[in-house]
């Protein structure tokens, strides 16, 4: 990482704060009683100067978010501290009386406390605009009229306006299940406390300690044990669909290669055909009873079935070179794309000066492919550390290792391990610590290694 520009952007995001709420400092202390009543009844000081659209904007923001907060979410909030204590049943009349329930407590409890966060950061909006309308008026300037400022939100706040939907739908459908989720990640929220038949509670960090219990078939063991073979399998399948993807391109492009188009089309079917299918398919073509082992037991070469999913070695190397048949055609055509671009004078000028093909491929291809294709690389390893698909599919997982707890598998990433633990065991504190450490995971990768490719740290470098 560049710790220079970290040091800048860090610095550059104090001095914008600072900025803003010695801002804020001056209108509480400097502004008219207009803007001071604003500060209690949002968008007052906006109806006085006839400012209706801004005033009405704020006051209703306000009055939504405060009944968020309070009218709806305070019955929630006040038990956050519990999760919810009484159990629902059977009256002596016959009649059922509803309980607690955690899940809805947590849940509506983060919104009430999301919106009161809300509330301030409208606030804060709303005493800026305040006193820089003030300060126009100081100055003899003029405020925006109600038509203009209905204007400006489909011309110069156009970004705004059309960011506004996407800002919320990531903000419900993103930001609150990844609170919520490292909210249950500190309590004991499972198969035996699921409401409403039973509340769930807080337990601390708890669930964070098991995860670094190495002691027998403690769950730490099994996280890192997973862990491991995660990495190793991103590794491998980033890197060695990554380069033989674009061997296979420069194979295809070389001079005197007949019938391009066909080779080309022969291995773009393998993406033509949906992955579901093929991955299936292959699944079952090795299974002990598959066309395979079939085969080579009718041809007499094995007496016994070849353990392809039963062997954890077998099943881990099958893996990945299956991925290669999924992946390499991909990649080609990424690469032939690229390759097409790099200017052939460069090659050349190599072939004069005496350099060979492999002198050339990494002088001149490999260093233009990685600088064009490093944030690709980075996202596609990324994407295998969270590929669902391929180990799910192919077999589950499989072989169930007895030195692995919570259901986990010899060929399992943490990602269908995390799928195992919630659907399954119905673990839900579990899988949210496993999430979390996944997250931690992924982020220290993608820090270290965004800050070292060349496309990154040499932006000029190709242009």
């Amino acid at each position: 990482m560049d710790i220079n520009k970290t040091k800048r952007d860090l610095k550059a995001f104090g001095t914008y704060f600072s900025r803003h709420f010695r801002l804020i400092g001056t209108a509480i202390t400097h502004s008219s009683w207009k803007t001071k009543i604003s500060m209690v009844i949002f968008g007052f000081a906006h109806f006085l100067r006839k400012q209706f659209l801004r005033g009405f904007a704020f006051l209703a923001g306000e009055v939504g978010l405060l009944y968020v907060a309070f009218g709806f979410g305070w019955q929630y909030l006040s038990k956050m501290g519990t999760l919810g204590t009484s159990m629902g049943g059977y009256n002596p009349d016959g009649t059922v009386s509803y309980g607690d329930n955690s899940f809805f407590i947590l849940l509506y409890g983060i919104l009430a406390v999301l919106a009161m966060v809300a509330v301030i950061v409208l606030w804060c909006l709303n005493v800026v605009d305040n006193y820089n309308c003030e300060k126009r008026l100081s100055e003899g300037k003029t405020l925006p009229t109600n038509i203009e400022d209905w204007k400006n939100l489909f011309d110069k706040n156009f970004a705004q306006t059309i960011l506004t939907i996407p800002v919320l739908g990531i903000f419900v459908f993103t930001v609150i299940p990844i609170v919520f989720m490292i909210c249950i990640a500190f309590t004991n929220y499972d198969k035996d406390h699921t409401p409403p038949a039973a509340l769930f509670t807080w337990v601390g960090f708890e669930n964070f300690r098991k995860i670094f219990d190495f002691g027998g078939m403690g769950l730490g063991s099994t996280f890192f044990r997973v862990l491991g073979w995660t990495l190793i399998w991103a590794l491998f399948a980033t890197f060695l669909n990554y380069f033989l993807g674009m061997a296979v391109a420069i194979l295809i492009n070389r001079k005197g290669i007949k019938l391009k188009k066909l080779w080309r089309t022969i291995l773009v079917t393998t993406i033509a055909v949906p992955q579901i299918v093929s991955l299936l398919y292959i699944g079952k073509l090795f299974a002990a009873d598959g066309l395979i082992n079939l085969f080579l037991k009718n041809q007499g070469l094995i007496t016994n079935p070849i353990p392809f999913w039963t062997n954890a070695n077998y099943a881990r190397v099958l893996i990945i070179l299956i991925n290669l048949w999924v992946g390499i055609p991909y990649m080609m055509l990424i690469s032939t794309g690229l390759l097409l671009n790099i200017p052939s004078d460069l090659y050349e000028s190599a072939r004069i000066d005496g350099a060979s093909s492999f002198q050339m491929f990494r002088k001149i291809t490999l260093p233009y492919m990685m600088f064009v294709t490093g944030p690709f690389l980075l996202t596609s390893y990324i994407g295998n550390l969270n590929n669902f698909n391929v180990i799910y599919l192919l077999n589950s997982g499989q072989p169930k290792s007895m030195s692995l707890s919570n259901g986990a598998g010899s060929t399992d990433l943490l990602v269908t391990w995390l799928y195992t633990v919630t659907v399954t065991n119905n673990d839900y504190k579990t899988a949210a610590v496993i999430d979390i450490m996944v997250f931690v995971v992924t982020s220290v990768i993608s820090l270290i290694v965004y800050g070292m490719l060349p496309s990154i740290k040499n932006e000029e470098g190709f242009q």
